[in-house]
Formats: structure tokens, sequence, C-alpha cells
């Protein structure tokens, strides 16, 4: 089953449930548009306002930039070696944690759509498209091959709202 969007407000409420660590790694996600597993993947010394990622799942590489508060953050707790630090210090936390995290505070806000890391990529996309109102701007940042992919992403807002409204509309036929 796909990770659906999440409203502004949900987003909120999601980080503010989370651990202190994996609210850092969803808001991480949240600023670029990484994929988990490539925010796991950062190492302390990769850690600068710019800097260039290799995406695991595409092998592509991607340059990111990251807000000097949000920088300091990752800073004060990373490792030795992992930007973010697993149980064991020579490994990454890692993205089952997160998930799992992610999973128990949707469900704790009993959120209807199903929500988890990778609904922060579709955040992102769909503020990148309201920002700048460019579908290529939106494909370049997430590092998609073709235009399909981008707009199920960029347009994750929309079919929320629509699968919101068909579920209104069909709870009101049941009362009927």
């Amino acid at each position: 089953m796909k990770t659906e969007y999440l409203l502004n407000r949900e987003v909120d409420n999601v980080l503010a449930a989370l651990t202190q660590r994996n609210a850092l790694i969803m808001r991480v996600a949240l600023h670029t548009g990484l994929r988990v597993g490539d925010i796991l993947a950062l190492k302390t010394e990769q850690l600068a306002p710019r800097f260039w990622v290799t995406e695991g799942k595409t092998g592509k590489r991607r340059q990111v930039g990251l807000p000097e508060p949000l920088l300091s953050d990752i800073r004060k707790q990373a490792g030795e070696v992992w930007a973010f630090p697993g149980r064991r210090p020579e490994k990454p936390h890692t993205r089952q944690a997160v998930w799992k995290d992610v999973k128990r505070a949707a469900r704790a806000l009993r959120l209807p759509q199903n929500v988890g890391p990778h609904s922060a990529r579709k955040v992102y996309a769909v503020e990148l498209l309201q920002r700048y109102g460019d579908i290529e701007r939106v494909r370049r940042a997430l590092n998609h091959s073709g235009l399909a992919v981008t707009l199920i992403y960029a347009m994750a807002d929309k079919q929320l709202q629509s699968k919101q409204k068909r579920r209104r509309a069909a709870a009101g036929r049941r009362m009927v």
C-alpha cells in the first residue's frame, strides 16, 4: 500500500508525536525531499550547508542544502561516523525504527490515510509545486527520470482531498 500525503497540521502533529531523533530525520526529509534511507546514510563529515548525496535507490547524485538551524540540530546529536547513529555507534539508525515510530504516531493521531516516512517526500513535492508552479523543477528536485511519477507526488494533496470527499459521501449514504 502506498503512503499518502499529510496536510500541514498533520505534519506538525506527527512530528510532535515522534521521538526527538525521528522527528529530526523527518524534518530533514521534509526540507530536502530525500528518502529516509538516504538521510540515514549521511556521514557526519558530509554535514555542511550544501553537500552531495548519492541516492541509494537510483544511484543518482543530488546536491542538497540544509538551513543552519536544522544543520545545527543534526550536528548536536551526530556521532563520530554517522549523522544519525544507531544504538551501536558503528551503525546508522535504521529505516525500520523511523517507519515504526511514524506508524505509531499516525495511529495515535487516528489519521485515516496511510502515513509513512515516504509521506514527507510527497509533502516536499506538493510544497515545491505550490511555491514555484513548475513541475519540471519538482521532477529535478526529486531526481525522477520521468514526469508521470512526479505528477503523482506533486498532486498528492489533490488526491487526498478527492479521497476525503469520497469517504464523506460514502459515510453520508450510509446514514440515509
